[in-house]
């Protein structure tokens, strides 16, 4: 087995999930040691008590950082604008690089990035942690086993709090302003499940119109809804909701459909008395009697389960979750739709050169 790797955060004041971020990275075992590199150390406390002993280092300036820790694996959790240098370093310094999303402000920021890491033979991993959730392992093995035939049409529905909104804090951070985010629900949190329909389906979207706007009436600069028409390889349809409407909690789906059934992942308000997968197929090979339901939890989910197969990765243990072509196919489909919502048109996604 290779020896554990070493790993460094590179951050600021701002960035977001990064208590889960050090508890996995704690929680890791496949990552030998931490530098952490954290302008301002605004993180520092956090970090020193989630990974104790794993910090084995704390710095200012990220150039000294990469050189003088050498990590494997840099985790880059900044605001989008901030993105694209710090992972284009990371990229030169030799280091595979896990970065939180959007990582840009612009599909055509990430695009050299993806090909540098492509072309370094480095993976470059959008946190989209939903890929390894259990209950979407076993979808991809189901559609794999033949569930869903040829694939039909989608639905998607990725609904959050308003809640959030309407605080201070919200309206001064980063996620609320388009020139720091790129955008808001949906770059956010919808794209986890727009990734989710194409990671599942093996399909593209090719092409993508609707409206996005803020429905709450939050002191904003980016949109709090949206609602798509996609087009997705070989001439299927879908739809998304991607909002943020509840007082609290998710209320969400992806359904699929096609030539031998279908099958929904979802999470609703109330979601421990609901399946998270179920599915119904008349393919001879994988019958249901009925509707047939995931009976597992579905756990680990989350960054914990993410950020370790991303380590597994760049120590060579196992394929990446996801590849930089994906990342940049997520990024280009959303920013694509942004375009088509602003112009009121029907767009190509057309990958940026």
């Amino acid at each position: 087995m290779p020896a554990p790797i070493s790993a460094a955060v590179i951050t600021e004041a701002t960035g977001a999930h990064l208590g889960a971020y050090f508890s996995a990275l704690a929680d890791t075992d496949e990552v030998s040691g931490v530098a952490l590199c954290d302008p301002g150390g605004t993180n520092v406390e956090a970090a020193r008590k989630a990974l104790g002993e794993k910090l084995t280092a704390v710095y200012e300036d990220v150039d000294r950082m990469l050189m003088a820790a050498k990590p494997d694996l840099a985790l880059i959790s900044v605001e989008a604008v901030n993105g694209p240098p710090l992972i284009d370093k990371a990229l030169e310094a030799g280091c595979h690089v896990f970065a939180e999303k959007p990582a840009c402000l612009s599909a055509e920021a990430f695009a050299p990035l993806a090909a540098k890491a492509e072309a370094n033979d480095l993976h470059l991993m959008l946190a989209l942690a939903n890929r390894v959730n259990p209950a979407v392992l076993k979808a991809k093995q189901l559609i794999a086993d033949g569930v869903l035939g040829d694939f039909f049409g989608a639905e998607i529905h990725l609904v959050a709090d308003q809640t959030r909104l309407k605080s201070q804090s919200y309206h001064d951070s980063w996620y609320a302003d388009k020139k720091r985010a790129g955008g808001g629900h949906l770059i956010w949190l919808g794209l986890h499940w727009l990734d989710l329909a194409m990671h599942l389906t093996g399909r593209d979207i090719t092409a993508v119109t609707g409206f996005t706007g803020n429905v709450g009436g939050q002191p904003i600069t980016v949109e709090d809804s949206a609602a798509l028409a996609l087009q997705f390889e070989g001439g299927r349809f879908g739809t998304m909701t991607s909002g943020y409407y509840t007082d609290k909690g998710y209320h969400s789906h992806l359904r699929l459909w096609g030539s031998n059934g279908w099958i929904e992942y979802k999470e609703h308000l109330g979601g421990e008395n609901n399946p998270p997968l179920s599915w119904y197929s008349t393919n001879p090979a994988c019958k249901t009697d009925g509707v047939a339901d995931y009976q597992r939890t579905n756990e680990p989910k989350g960054y914990t389960p993410y950020v370790r197969e991303c380590a597994r990765a760049a120590a060579g243990l196992r394929p990446a979750p996801i590849s930089p072509a994906d990342g940049l196919r997520i990024l280009n489909t959303v920013f694509t739709a942004y375009r088509a919502a602003d112009d009121g048109k029907v767009i190509e996604v057309k990958t940026p050169a």
